[in-house]
């Protein structure tokens, strides 16, 4: 009986995780069948995603990594951060999500997506099954801009290496970046977010699928989006099905 109730609460969870993203849940049916039902990946012109590495953290392990970003000094974000934000998770996550630098409540934490936007991340992830702590969470960047501004060229290229190895040693079998900044700069891309989401995108040597959408703090503030977000989340979980059979 226990269990029985336990698949229940998970269920009523789960239609508020739904009704979170203001998607009814029948919507559900619309769950594509097959990877074949997916959108195709870009051309094979397409530009190449960046790899930026250097020796010093190339072949380091995560716990080194994390102490090296956390001693960085690479750009001037340094003198104003509070602390780094490395990324929080599951280690050997499927899914890896990327967004785009630490806010003010990150940078007190030193945890990425905390705060409002965090909350609603956590109730997207739950409307496809998947906990927070199964995830694995990360930044282009590893420190916060003063004022929220967006992230300059020079620091993400200060971040790159550090990015690309923590996706190395991960190894996610798919990753979904959150937002024009994370999506652009990861994919070296500069097509508009709109006509970036709902498209499939591979990443570095190993050709890891790559799916773009929203950022949760424009969908707080645009709540009208929130179903295309859905869609994107969709796509996501039927390639992390598609690749666990």
């Amino acid at each position: 009986m226990r269990r029985v109730h336990g698949a229940r609460l998970q269920a009523v969870n789960r239609v508020a995780d739904l009704a979170t993203l203001g998607v009814d849940v029948w919507v559900r049916r619309d769950l594509p069948a097959s990877a074949g039902d997916l959108p195709a990946p870009p051309p094979a012109d397409a530009p190449a995603s960046p790899r930026i590495e250097t020796p010093d953290s190339a072949t380091d392990d995560l716990e080194t990594l994390a102490a090296r970003v956390a001693a960085c000094t690479r750009c001037d974000l340094h003198t104003s951060r509070k602390q780094t934000v490395f990324g929080v998770g599951n280690r050997n996550a499927d899914l890896l999500i990327i967004g785009e630098a630490p806010g003010a409540e990150e940078d007190r934490r030193g945890e990425p997506f905390v705060g409002k936007a965090g909350q609603l991340l956590n109730s997207m992830l739950n409307a496809i099954g998947i906990a927070r702590e199964h995830a694995y969470i990360a930044n282009i960047l590893k420190c916060r801009p003063p004022g929220n501004r967006d992230p300059r060229p020079e620091e993400v290229v200060a971040c790159g290496d550090y990015l690309a190895r923590q996706v190395e040693l991960i190894a996610p079998r798919v990753i979904l970046a959150l937002g024009r900044i994370a999506a652009q700069n990861l994919l070296n891309e500069s097509t508009p977010i709109g006509k970036m989401r709902g498209q499939r995108y591979t990443y570095g040597v190993a050709q890891i699928p790559v799916i773009v959408t929203y950022h949760p703090a424009y969908l707080l503030r645009t709540p009208q989006e929130k179903r295309k977000s859905w869609q994107d989340l969709l796509i996501v979980k039927t390639l992390l099905e598609e690749q666990s059979t």
